[in-house]
């Protein structure tokens, strides 16, 4: 019985050996010479000039929120498309209604001004 773990067990072990090895490596042979520039706060290329706790505004979020959906939607719509002559009128009515949700999510927030920036 055990014996059938076995592959499984050495599979584990590999996979931990090339995750951890390259990390030991780079502590190991990396050259160690800190200075100011190295230590500073980065930024997106400027010094940073606020806290690092401030407050986002809430469009950002939307924005974000509309991107993972209409990703989404492209991820349900190419595999949809490839048997779209299985499925027929059915599936085609689904991907409609699915499609029209959307649509009804993304004009409430053009109404809305998610998509509007000063």
């Amino acid at each position: 019985m055990i014996e059938s773990y076995l592959p499984v067990l050495v599979f584990i072990v590999l996979a931990m050996g090339i995750g951890v090895v390259p990390l030991l490596a780079g502590f190991v042979l990396a050259p160690r010479r800190p200075d100011q520039d190295k230590l500073s706060p980065y930024e997106c290329g400027f010094e940073a000039f606020e806290d690092s706790r401030m407050q986002f505004d809430v469009r950002y979020y939307l924005v974000a929120i509309l991107f993972i959906i209409f990703d989404l939607e492209i991820a349900f719509l190419f595999p949809w498309a490839i048997v779209l002559d299985e499925i027929g009128l059915f599936g085609f009515g689904a991907m409609a209604v699915f499609i029209g949700i959307l649509l009804i999510g993304f004009l409430y927030e053009w109404k809305k001004g998610a998509l509007e920036w000063e």
